[in-house]
Parts: structure tokens; sequence; C-alpha cells
């Protein structure tokens, strides 16, 4: 048996290993095996699972290979198990209530919108997961832990599990066609509705004693920049790299908008804007449908066979807890290549003044570069053609230093084709706010990169935080403060868009082959760790 053969038979047991202890993201993954639990979420399963993953640890640390896809694999697992030992001692499941409503949420959710099964072997699986949330929410209660958690991150929380009761009472039960099967779904759905009550109401009240920091601090923040993302460097670098962009992109921005207080004429532009959620949803269509065009036209990227992007408004459980546009692959697991571009949807509780809001964020110079973003040929094309390709481990773990800094490199990729010039828009007036809106969107990637190192790291504010954003940014108050909130909620995430992107163009000007063997090449290995990223890129 050679060492390859071990490695990959190693990666095989590791994978089902992960699957058997994560049966929620399995299933969302497309693992029909797993889509009847959600899985224990107990304090002694998490116990469990720190201690299973160090072993894994360290078997994976003493194997070796020469072969480079497979030394590839390998340093991605460990990559991710590093990560994992180093958050152990900061533990998301004793701070954030947000472990639980979403491991319930999402994979209830994707169930209907994937529909991997006929509908009633789906509702079986329905079914069989809203037994386990009740027992699943309790876990929370008594899991979390007062002088850990953050009221910030609590409150948060709070605010998505208080949407739970409509999701699982309306939204759930609608998805089903059967009207038996959705009586028995509706019926499933009452008492996991109660229980996120009951959650809801805890957490409510949870907020008003928890004293914990949302801060992660310089130390543990530097680790996974080394050790999870393999930068080199860890968060006082990041934080200067980001001024460094931004004070490059801040030039330009003053040279594009013919003065000085750019920032003033952003304003401007974002009062064009589509007048109601649904209008929003029809613009960002339209302009998904031309960036895939422009793609096809310019031969770009290879587009995956079958897939297929979707333009829908967010779920209303994610609408509380962010307010920017996102995306959700394929199950990569499967065969299906149906992904879905969710615009940034209001909640149900926002005032008028907060719905024009969310609508100025998404001006319409500002939907072209989401729609690449999000679509084409960033989030959409790339999962899609990820997913079509046969390396399991590197469906299963992805870095948002790859995934989102590829959306953001490819903003940048049809730019250079002319994708925002007048030409190509139809309209020079029309155009040149959109080429703004595409430099003030690297920008604000450099404002995140600058602003999460400075909050996790004590040098900031959320108050300070929020008026860098909106006055350095073009975030309105409202998207501002949810920004933020974010942030404190996931370090280490926010500076990934434009540091990946940074990383990809540099591993491009070294690349031999044409654009499009490049983008095929480095996309389909994966959303790999930066430095994996640039070995499977470069063959070597």
């Amino acid at each position: 048996m050679t060492e390859t053969t071990t490695l990959t038979r190693l990666v095989d047991e590791f994978l089902s290993w992960q699957f058997d202890r994560t049966p929620g993201t399995a299933a969302m993954l497309g693992s029909l095996k797993h889509d009847h639990t959600l899985g224990d979420f107990s304090a002694q399963a998490f116990a469990d699972y720190d201690r299973e993953a160090a072993g894994w640890l360290e078997r994976f640390t003493a194997v070796r290979t020469d072969d480079l896809e497979e030394s590839v694999d390998r340093d991605l697992v460990i990559s991710v198990l590093r990560g994992h030992r180093a958050k152990s001692g900061w533990p998301a499941w004793r701070r954030d209530p947000s472990v639980y409503t979403s491991a319930v949420l999402f994979p209830l959710f994707t169930a209907f919108l994937n529909r991997l099964r006929p509908e009633p072997e789906l509702v079986d699986g329905v079914i069989a997961r809203l037994a386990e949330v009740p027992a699943l929410l309790a876990s929370c209660e008594a899991n979390l832990d007062a002088g850990l958690a953050s009221p910030k991150i609590v409150e948060r929380a709070a605010a998505q599990a208080k949407t739970g009761r409509a999701f699982l009472t309306r939204t759930l039960p609608a998805e089903v066609g059967d009207p038996g099967l959705r009586a028995k779904v509706a019926d499933a759905a009452e008492p996991a509705a109660a229980a996120f009550d009951r959650l809801a109401d805890f957490l409510e009240r949870f907020a008003r004693t928890a004293t914990g920091d949302w801060r992660m601090g310089e130390e543990l923040y530097s680790t996974l920049l080394r050790e999870q993302e393999m930068l080199g460097y860890g968060a006082a670098e990041l934080h200067e790299r980001g001024k460094a962009a931004y004070a490059e992109l801040d030039a330009e921005m003053r040279a594009l908008a013919g003065s000085d207080d750019w920032h003033a004429v952003m304003l401007g532009l974002q009062e064009d804007h589509p007048p109601t959620p649904e209008a929003m949803r029809a613009e960002y269509e339209v302009e998904t449908r031309r960036a895939r065009a422009f793609l096809v036209e310019h031969g770009l990227v290879t587009l995956a066979e079958g897939e297929e992007c979707r333009v829908v408004p967010s779920p209303t459980f994610q609408r509380p807890v962010l307010a920017v546009a996102s995306y959700m692959s394929p199950p990569p697991l499967t065969s299906d290549r149906v992904g879905h571009f969710f615009v940034p949807s209001p909640p149900d509780h926002f005032t008028p003044e907060e719905v024009r809001q969310r609508l100025r964020t998404n001006s319409r110079a500002q939907l072209a570069s989401i729609a690449v973003h999000e679509a084409y040929p960033g989030h959409h094309w790339h999962l899609s053609w990820l997913a079509a390709q046969n390396r399991p481990v590197r469906k299963v773990f992805r870095t948002p230093y790859f995934s989102e800094g590829w959306a953001l490199y490819a903003e940048k990729l049809l730019r250079e084709h002319g994708y925002f010039s007048a030409e190509a828009v139809g309209d020079a007036e029309k155009a040149r706010a959109q080429e703004l809106a595409h430099v003030e969107a690297r920008l604000f990637r450099a404002a995140r990169m600058i602003v999460d190192t400075a909050l996790h790291c004590g040098d900031m504010s959320t108050d300070e935080a929020e008026r860098f954003m909106t006055t350095k940014a073009s975030l309105t108050p409202g998207t501002a403060q949810g920004e933020v909130t974010r942030y404190c909620a996931w370090p280490t995430q926010a500076p990934s868009y434009l540091t990946g992107a940074l990383e990809i163009e540099r591993i491009r000007d070294e690349f031999t082959g044409t654009q499009r063997e490049f983008h095929d090449k480095v996309a389909g290995s994966g959303a790999l760790p930066l430095g994996l990223a640039r070995r499977i890129a470069l063959g070597r």
C-alpha cells in the first residue's frame, strides 16, 4: 500500500468522522445519509469533538507524501484542525447562541431549497429534525456561560431566535406541496417554534447578566491568521496592510470622483436606488444575467454543466443578522449545480425609513459590482465550478480568505475587461457611477481590514467602528451598525475579501498560462488557504 493510498484513506475516514459529528452541515453539503438529524449539541459532545480532533491532527501531521494534490489535501485538513485547536480556548459554543440557532435554521431551510429527495422523504427528514429542536435549544441554554458571552452577541442571536416561530410555522410548511404532508410539517413545527420562543425570552434575560467580551484579542487573532489561514503574518501587519490599501484606493476614488469629497459623491449616487425590495431583487437579477453573458462573450472561465444562479430574497431568519447580499452554493456532494444569490431583504419589523436605508445601500450604481461578486464570476461561478471537481475534502472545508478573496478578485477582473465601461453599460454617466461604486467596494473591504483588526485587538470601540464605516466608506448608519455587529461576532472574516483578492492577483501574475486556464485551475482546486492555492496554481 502506497503512502498516497494511505493518505487518501485517512482523508476519507476523517470526512466520515466529520460528517457524523456535524450531520446538519453534512446534509447541507448534500450527504443524504445525514439529513435526518441535527446532531448532539451537549457540552460532552463538544468536549468529545475537541479531544477527537486533536487525535486527527496528530495523525495527519505524521503523514508524508510527495504527491502535490494529496499533500494539499493533507495540509488543508491540518490548517482546519489547527484553527479548531486555537479556538478551543475561546469556545463559540459557550459564547454565541447563534451556534445553536443556525444549526437548526440553515439545515431545515436548505432541505427545501435544494430538494434532494422526493417530497415525502424530504418531509420525513424535516419532521425528524424538528423533533430534535427543543433539546438542541435547551443545550444552548445549558451551555452558555454568562462570564464568557457578550451582551452584544447574545442580543444579536436573540433577534434571530425571534424569527424562528414565523420561519418554522409559516415559511417551512409553505414549501410543501401536498396538503397532507404540509399539515404534518405544521404540526411538527409547533413544539420547535415554542422552543424558539422560550429561547428568545431566555436570551433577552441572559443578555442582561452576560459580562463576557466579544473581543478575540491580538494573540488568538494572529494565531488564526498564521495557523488556519497560513498567511505568514499576524493582526498588526494585516492592520497596516489594510491602511496602505485604503490610502491607495482613497486616492483612486478622489481621482475618479473629481473631488476630494468622494464620499459626498457616493451618497448622492445612493439616492438612485430601486423603489421597493422586490424591485431591488428584480434589478439584481438583470445584472446577474448581464454578468453571465459577459463571461461567455469574453471566455474568461469554463461554466459548470447545468449551473444556474437563482436571485431570491434572503431567508427571513437571516435578515436581522445580515445586512448585505449573500450566496448559498449548490450542495457540492451532489450533481446539483443550482446556487442561490440572496438579495438583502429588510426584516419585517423595519420602519419605512429603515427600508429606505437598506435600499440606498443597494443603489443602482452598486448593483453591478455586487452581482458580479455574488454570482458571475464570483461566488456562484466559483462554487458551482468547484462542485463539479473531484476532491471531496476541498468541497467541505473552505476559507473565506480564498472564497471572498476570489469574489472580490472577480470584480476587478471584469473591470479589467471593460465591464464597467460606457461601451458595456450603454451610458457614460451610468458607467462612471458603476466604476466609482466598484472602486468604493474595494475601499470598503480595506476599511474592513482596518476596523476588524482594531476592534478585536482593543484599539477601537463599536461606536468608533460604526463612525469609520459611515465616514470612510459609504454605508448608511443602519447598515454600518449591522456590519460592525457582524465583525464583533465573526472575527477574522471581514479582512478576508481584500487580503485574498490581492494575493490571488499576485499568484495570477506568476502563472504562465492563459487567464481562463488560471481561473479554472485555481478556483477549481477549492477555496484553499492562500499558501495552498499558490502551490496548486504554480505546481510547487
